[in-house]
Parts: structure tokens; sequence; C-alpha cells
């Protein structure tokens, strides 16, 4: 039996499915979530419902959600609490509880499906495959395996999920990547998947991007910025794809302040660093980090910091010092950073 049957037979055991998405959802979280719930309906589950927590902040999920009309609901651990043995509960694009979602710890997992470096996972059904670009890529062999209607709106979000996470295949593509899109090509909207590749970008985008590039500051092919405090949390991840891009830059990391925590965002062609180990190390002690070796992300509870003074400018400055030293160490920076001249 393969690997998507077997998932349609424990989808089959059960009467309600919960998927969780990572904080914050992006594309490809939403698309295979969406995917999953096909399934799950194909497999006889009547009650489905796709959990998210945290911001969809960016421009590009926002109408993606918008375009695609995606039923989201809050997370709500109440949810989870007292489940029938007939309720699963299913993790896409992640898979560790309390690791990048709201779930406690303890919970136990029906179903993982993911493709984000990770240990220690456990359910009932994992899919995990480290080696592929995009975990919408894993639910498109699953839709195709299993004969799931793959309608238009179905379609599009799976290979623009495949486009989005590997950067229109420039990014940790596989062929299988391209196998999958070329499967969905013909069955999406092309003129939807336009409209998703160029969503309008808000002035606070914008306005987080441009402190970016004032900040920056390199040393060898390694830089650092940050955006200072933004409600844009997703402008970090924009700002730093823009500033990998500049010529002699190998590594970028930007980091920010939203709300009660500091967001950290990495890119890294260079084979020679591993992003994912490099924000990992940098703040297992105090927060979360980890990722690809080219793409990778944190969050840090601010906790003290946020106690520590009432005057925002001074806390912007002691989370630069502190984070930059920690990034500093991490990538084995040595001398003083050379503060970039503005462009």
């Amino acid at each position: 039996m393969n690997t998507p049957e077997q998932l349609h037979d424990l989808l089959a055991e059960g009467s309600q499915l919960n998927i969780v998405c990572h904080n914050n959802p992006d594309p490809d979280c939403l698309a295979s979530a969406l995917a999953l719930g096909r399934i799950a309906a194909d497999a006889g589950i009547d009650e489905r419902s796709i959990l998210y927590s945290g911001d969809i902040s960016h421009q590009q999920n926002r109408a993606f959600v918008n375009l695609l009309d995606i039923d989201l609901k809050p997370f709500d651990a109440a949810t989870l609490q007292d489940r029938s043995s007939d309720s699963l509960l299913a993790f896409v694009d992640h898979s560790i509880p309390g690791e990048n979602n709201p779930v406690p710890s303890d919970t136990p997992v029906d179903i993982v499906i993911d493709h984000h470096p990770a240990e220690g996972i456990e359910a009932r059904f994992v899919d995990h495959r480290e080696e592929l670009g995009a975990a919408a890529t894993i639910l498109t062999e699953y839709v195709r395996t299993l004969d799931i209607e793959l309608d238009t709106e179905l379609a599009t979000a799976l290979l623009f999920a495949i486009r989005s996470d590997t950067l229109d295949f420039l990014r940790g593509a596989t062929p299988v990547e391209y196998e999958a899109a070329g499967y969905l090509h013909d069955h999406a909207d092309q003129q939807l998947l336009r409209e998703l590749s160029s969503p309008s970008v808000s002035g606070g985008t914008v306005d987080a991007i441009s402190t970016a590039i004032d900040n920056r500051w390199t040393n060898g092919g390694a830089l650092i910025s940050h955006v200072g405090r933004t409600t844009e949390r997703d402008s970090l991840p924009q700002a730093v794809d823009y500033l990998v891009r500049l010529e002699g830059v190998e590594t970028a990391i930007v980091f920010g302040l939203v709300n009660d925590a500091i967001h950290v965002s990495a890119r890294s062609p260079d084979s020679r660093v591993h992003a994912g180990n490099i924000l990992h190390d940098a703040f297992e002690d105090v927060g979360s980090g980890g990722g690809h070796h080219d793409v990778a992300g944190g969050e840090i509870p601010l906790g003290v910091f946020a106690d520590y003074t009432s005057d925002d400018d001074q806390l912007l400055d002691i989370v630069e010092q502190i984070i930059t030293a920690r990034l500093v160490t991490e990538l084995n920076l040595s001398g003083v950073a050379e503060e970039s001249d503005a462009t």
C-alpha cells in the first residue's frame, strides 16, 4: 500500500478533522491544508476545519485567502481538549506541537505532512521529506494518486504554493516540483495566478523595507539589518529577499520588533552557511529559530526586554545590540561590521 492510500485509510476512520496551520500561515501551508481537507472529504469526513494563529499580514497571503475564498478559523486550544477517538488532528508544513504553532507540546498528533527540517516527529501518519521544496508538492502527489477531483481553485492554490515556496523554482526546487507543476498547470486559473503574484504593497511594508536598507551593515559577505518596530511582520522576509541580492552579499539577516516579539528572517545562497542552523543556535535558549540551509526564520519573545524600559528607542537599541551580537558570534564574523553607504 502506498503512502497516499495509508493516509486515506486513516482519514476514513475519523468523523472530524482539525488541520492546524503554523503561525502566520503562508500559501504553502494554506494550500496544503486545503488539499488535505479535500482528501478528507473524499474519505467521508464531513466536519473539517482549517485553524490558524498569528496574522495573515503579508499582502500576498491575504490575497491568497481572499481570492481563493479559503475558510479559516482562529485556533482555540479548547478545540483540541477532550477530543474523541475519531477526531483527528493534522499538521501541514510544520511538524512539532509547540514549535511555530500554539498547540500544547504534549498533544497527540495524527497526521504530519512537512518538508522542513525537524527531529523527533511523532504521529500516526508521517510524511516528512526535507529534500522537497514545498509541502504542496506532497499534497499534489496525494491528490493525483488518489484521483481527487482537481478543480480550478485547488489547482491554482497548489501551483501558486509551489511557485511561492521555491521562488518560482529558483530555490530548493526538485524534479518532483516540476512534475507537480506540470500536472497542475492545465487546471489552474492563469489570470488568478498573475493576480496572486503581484498584490498591492502596503505603505507600512515599504517603510519597513526602507528602514532595513538604511540600517544595513556588512562584514565580508554577511549583511545584518533591522526594520525597527513594525506592524507588518511579513515585511521582514520581503526586506531580506531584497537585501540578499546586493552585490557581494552571501548571507542576509533582518530582524525587527512586531508586537511583543522579535522576529528574524534569514537568506543564504552561500552553500557554506546553513541559515536554519545559524538561527537555531543563536536563539534556542531565548526563543526559536530554524529552517532550511538557504531560508530560515525565528522568533524571540521580548520577555524581560519589554519590561526593561518604556522608551521604545532605548528598547530598540538594546534589542539591536543583543541580537546583532548573537548573530555575529554564530556567523563567526571577526572585526567590526562595515556600515554600508546608503544608496
